[in-house]
């Protein structure tokens, strides 16, 4: 696939997601020209995250930003630097194709998804189509989740929000928020967010 036909493809077979700082976000998984397999990756035209850098760059050189303030003279190059190298990054004429990510919540199953459960942690479980049920949990990433074997997003049926899996397999509202994590609380059963690597396309 080149760049216009990945481009066409999102625009007529993904959801897209709304960011408020990076606009729409097209979540797929793509093969490299390699063969290597990423199975989650964000599609963005760059127009905004260049606006974004063009106004924190400005405003670290006039010392306007919380940044220059902390940093002194180091702010700027922190800034420069948090945008050039930060995050994971393919090309796309490296991509050899593109299909629907297993690991991207539907638009409509993000949605239900309500606010923090404490402070830098969301904890919900998630009802599949089958009625069995799986812990998730984020800090403030919701772009893809790791998925229980032999499930993909698209078989989440209902999202129970504030909610954990005990380690005996009960279901239990979490208390809003919380403090301490309760003793019954498996960690080790709690699906998180995944990382991811992003694409920017002119004309997306």
């Amino acid at each position: 696939m080149n760049s216009e036909e990945i481009i066409k493809y999102l625009r007529n077979e993904i959801e897209p997601m709304e960011d408020q700082f990076l606009g729409l976000s097209y979540r797929v998984s793509a093969y490299l020209k390699d063969g290597t397999y990423l199975p989650c990756v964000i599609f963005r035209n760059p127009e905004k995250k260049i606006d974004q850098a063009i106004k924190r760059f400005k405003e670290e050189r006039t010392g306007k930003s919380i940044f220059a303030k902390s940093s002194g003279v180091d702010g700027y190059r922190d800034i420069v630097k948090l945008f050039v190298t930060g995050g994971n990054k393919i090309n796309d004429y490296d991509i050899e194709k593109v299909e629907k990510s297993p690991f991207a919540f539907p638009q409509n199953i993000l949605s239900t998804i309500r606010g923090e459960t404490t402070m830098a942690w969301t904890g919900f479980v998630a009802k599949m189509k089958d009625d069995n049920i799986f812990g998730f949990g984020t800090s403030f990433l919701f772009d893809f989740f790791k998925m229980p074997d032999g499930y993909e997003a698209n078989d989440i049926k209902e999202i129970i929000n504030h909610s954990y899996i005990s380690k005996t397999g009960e279901l239990k509202p979490h208390k809003v928020p919380f403090f301490e994590r309760p003793e019954d609380y498996d960690e080790s059963v709690i699906n998180r967010e995944r990382p991811f690597f992003e694409c920017y396309l002119d004309g997306l």
